[in-house]
């Protein structure tokens, strides 16, 4: 194997790293406070919306531009409206299978939340591990000093980003009622998928690099329905007393990613 993809593997590695340390705050809620855990998730909801642009649709639209022969406006639309109607699809699927079963419930309704916010914060760690792999990728024609420190430099901004999202899968896991050790195991494992799609895209570089702004769009997409349909609402619950208090956590969450996605390029 050539060392670009080894490298691409070890810098993906980091990065699943940082999701399961960031899905491992939940060991800190032994006893939750239903308004610490509304907050929490407000925050989850937060770094979601604000992922969807600076980690996502502001890449989307910049590789457009080098790689696509379609305006950007056109990719980036598309794969955004595609993501959405790809979840809301998925939902409605499974809700379908499971009213065949004569079984839908509550529980049900709970398990479609759960897995629908799984599913597209997965979706998000797809194409940033395709990303990362693509930068070691490029490294095929040519080591350089300056285009090691650029991928090692977009692998570690991806892996910093990850902390606030592992946090935004366990924690409302946590809310929901899942032990501390489900959620946090269901946290890390969506980071799982960057691994695998950082060596895909060091050893596709070409292929990827023309799919990498729909697939980023695509997760974006995804993101925003999970965060507006199932989260935000979930999250306002109960508030009647405090209407701003989950509200405060969204807009917290949002400028935490902002400042990280920001800050690390």
């Amino acid at each position: 194997m050539e060392n670009y993809v080894l490298m691409a593997l070890a810098a993906t590695l980091f990065t699943w790293f940082v999701t399961a340390l960031g899905a491992a705050t939940v060991v800190f809620f032994k006893t939750p406070n239903p308004k610490i855990l509304n907050i929490m998730l407000g925050f989850a909801a937060g770094v979601m919306i604000a992922a969807s642009f600076w980690s996502l649709l502001q890449p989307a639209i910049e590789r457009a531009q080098l790689v696509s022969r379609l305006p950007p406006y056109i990719v980036t639309t598309f794969g955004f409206l595609f993501g959405a109607v790809f979840i809301w699809l998925s939902d409605k699927a499974v809700t379908l299978a499971r009213k065949k079963e004569n079984s839908f419930d509550e529980a049900d309704n709970k398990f479609n939340r759960i897995l629908m916010l799984v599913l597209s914060i997965t979706l998000h760690n797809i194409p940033e591990g395709l990303a990362v792999g693509v930068a070691f990728g490029a490294l095929k024609n040519g080591f350089t000093s300056e285009g090691v420190m650029g991928a090692v430099s977009i692998a570690i901004g991806i892996g910093l980003q990850n902390f606030p999202e592992g946090a935004a899968v366990s924690l409302p896991l946590r809310r929901e009622g899942y032990s501390a050790k489900k959620s946090f195991w269901f946290g890390q494992a969506s980071g799982m998928v960057e691994p695998i799609a950082g060596v895909l895209g060091a050893l596709l570089v070409v292929y990827v690099e023309q799919l990498l702004p729909y697939a980023l769009s695509f997760a974006a997409g995804a993101m925003v329905l999970v965060a507006v349909h199932e989260l935000i609402p979930e999250c306002q619950k109960n508030e009647k007393t405090n209407s701003y208090f989950s509200t405060m956590g969204i807009v917290l969450g949002f400028a935490t990613m902002m400042l990280l996605d920001v800050m690390l390029g």
